[in-house]
């Protein structure tokens, strides 16, 4: 399958990329939930809430990050996948696939709380049918373009905020405070508990990551996105819940399933409660298109990495959308609406997330600590790896308090995948994980092959990130020899070693070379200050022939002693080519002007461990480009 066949287009801006997240995180966590959690610890669900909104900022910084570095469809699969390996990766992919399918025919589902009031006819069929009807609608948009389905979401997500924007603003005045009394009817324990019931909801936030590689410029788009739905969302889940508790007296909290509907009929009377009987059931409907959207990108990644059968990755060529795997999803989404069980299943799903969350947390220290000189985000965490363990630390003792069914299913399920891996999978395994990368920083390098796979890998990705067009530059360093010379030497050894590669890669006398590169350096020399402490080399030489030109990229870490004066040369670009070269020779010098006057081409050069890293660090330098 060519790689067009796998391809998805750029088509989500900053303002949709906000409206999945936010769609993704508003339903029943805002719109049922604060009544069942009020019957275990009363008023302080408050708590419950902040503590909610800050345990998910860990999982929020950390795929911020490796949203960046690694725009890629899958979102948390292709983060583990890549950092710990395949066989953690097909559990991550089917247990990311299994969570938000599941979790998104739930919320379609939950429509039937708030419908039940407002339809004389209403049964529990009538709401499987609604379902699945909603379920089809959002499969036929995202089969024809995600950018469509976006806008509808944008839309949707701005009325509904508005919605409990006005909500908040006119339920404030009639708040009473005496209904906060007693504050906490629980203890520490009970909070925790709920805190981690409340969390899940939280956890749609970070569903956009999965669609990274379908947004516009995810650098700025991503990080906007994602903390704006968090900030704005968090606001709307405190406000709305504190206006909630102090209209409704604690009898009409515990008698209720639809709490801020009620709450809006004490002020606004019965009109108030079908506006946010309606705005309930418009976020159960983002949060099912989100999910969606999102879930149906786990068996596409997965199928690009043979995890799964490769023609679940094709991508059609008119729509340039998943088509296969949205329609394996949205069969799942519907399959379960009609046949199972879902509330029980869904405190499955969400232990998986809360298994998602920690791996994640624990794949961004991965891929820090393996070192990658292509691993460049441009987000970065901060208070690395203190947050990220403190995340991890929080996620442990949540899961504990999901119960044992879940955990038990949760490790059933993991069984199941790991079946799966060594039956598919394991034969065609060749992916090279951070993980590994990490091990060589502490063993010896020899042990372990395929070295260069990850590490073009996300130079590929960077590329499209960043929108670079690979000029002839780029094509000669991604072909050039390199040398990393272990010991000093003097210039004249030096020339002696570039004149062996040379002569042995172009089949020319030794002795030529040799002489060309000391004539020239004679003749002027090849020694530049870029406007850093370190000089460099760019010695180059004519050649016989027509249309060739190389490069030879050399480092030296104890240095080349380049004269009398005492220079010593750590890095060198030897250039090779035949005089109708002549105008590229020139077009060459100022890319690698430019590149050696970037203030982290240094550092970076100095820290690559490898031969290919070394040629990662030349070709993901910034320079402009032909």
């Amino acid at each position: 399958m060519s790689s067009a066949e796998h391809g998805l287009h750029r088509t989500l801006n900053t303002k949709e990329v906000f409206a999945i997240a936010s769609g993704a995180m508003i339903s029943s966590g805002l719109f049922v939930l604060p009544a069942v959690v009020f019957l275990k610890v009363g008023p302080s669900i408050l708590i419950a809430y902040l503590l909610a909104s800050i345990f998910i900022i860990p999982s929020i910084y950390s795929k911020t990050e490796l949203a960046t570095a690694m725009p890629k469809a899958g979102g948390d699969y292709f983060y583990i996948n890549r950092s710990m390996g395949g066989l953690l990766g097909t559990f991550i992919g089917f247990a990311s696939w299994f969570s938000l399918s599941l979790k998104s025919a739930f919320a379609l589902v939950g429509i039937g709380v708030f419908l039940q009031p407002l339809v004389p006819v209403y049964s529990p069929n009538i709401v499987k049918i609604i379902a699945v009807g909603f379920t089809l609608v959002f499969t036929v948009l995202n089969l024809m373009s995600v950018k469509e389905s976006g806008r509808i979401q944008f839309i949707i997500v701005m009325c509904l905020l508005a919605i409990l924007g006005m909500f908040i603003a006119l339920g404030l005045p009639h708040v009473n405070v005496s209904h906060f009394q007693p504050f906490v009817t629980g203890g520490l324990h009970k909070i925790i508990l709920v805190t981690g019931m409340i969390f899940i909801s939280y956890g749609g936030l970070t569903k956009i990551a999965s669609m990274a590689e379908e947004i516009i410029n995810p650098k700025r788009a991503i990080p906007i996105g994602m903390f704006s739905a968090y900030f704005i969302v968090s606001i709307l889940y405190i406000l709305s819940i504190f206006v909630t508790i102090g209209i409704l007296q604690s009898d009409s909290m515990r008698a209720t399933l639809t709490p801020l509907s009620t709450a809006a009929e004490t002020f606004l009377g019965k009109p108030g409660y079908v506006i946010l009987s309606l705005a309930a059931m418009m976020a159960f409907i983002t949060t099912a298109n989100a999910g969606l959207m999102a879930a149906s990108r786990s068996p596409m990644a997965m199928a690009r990495d043979n995890l799964l059968p490769p023609f679940i990755a094709k991508v059609s060529k008119k729509y340039q959308t998943p088509v296969l795997s949205i329609i394996l999803t949205s069969a799942f989404m519907v399959s379960c609406i009609i046949f199972l069980d879902i509330e029980d299943l869904v405190k499955v799903a969400s232990t998986m997330k809360l298994i998602m969350f920690a791996m994640v947390n624990l794949a961004l220290i991965l891929m820090r600590q393996s070192k990658i000189v292509s691993y460049r985000p441009s987000f970065k965490s901060p208070f690395y790896p203190y947050m990220q363990l403190a995340g991890i630390i929080i996620y442990i003792i949540l899961i504990t308090q999901m119960g044992k069914l879940p955990l038990l299913l949760s490790g059933a399920f993991f069984l199941l995948s790991v079946i799966w891996y060594f039956i598919y999978v394991r034969s065609q395994d060749s992916q090279k994980s951070a993980f590994i990368h990490m091990m060589e920083n502490l063993t010896n390098k020899d042990i372990v092959e395929d070295e260069a796979k990850l590490e073009a890998e996300l130079i590929s990705i960077l590329r499209e990130r960043d929108q670079i067009k690979e000029d002839r530059f780029d094509a000669i360093i991604g072909r050039s020899p390199i040398m990393d010379m272990d010991h000093t030497v003097s210039r004249q050894e030096f020339f002696h070693e570039v004149a062996m590669l040379i002569g042995k890669r172009w089949n020319i006398d030794v002795g030529k070379v040799e002489k060309k590169l000391q004539l020239r350096e004679e003749e002027a020399s090849t020694l530049i200050y870029p406007g850093v402490a370190v000089p460099h080399a760019i010695p180059h030489i004519i050649i016989e022939g027509q249309h060739s030109f190389d490069i030879v990229l050399v480092r030296n870490k104890y240095g080349i002693i380049w004269n009398e004066a005492g220079d010593v040369v750590y890095t060198a670009f030897c250039l090779i080519g035949t005089k109708d070269e002549r105008n590229f020779h020139l077009k060459a010098l100022m890319s690698i002007a430019q590149i050696l006057q970037d203030p982290e081409f240094h550092d970076q050069w100095t820290k690559a461990r490898t031969p290919e890293e070394m040629r990662s660090v030349v070709l993901l330098t910034k320079r402009r480009r032909s």
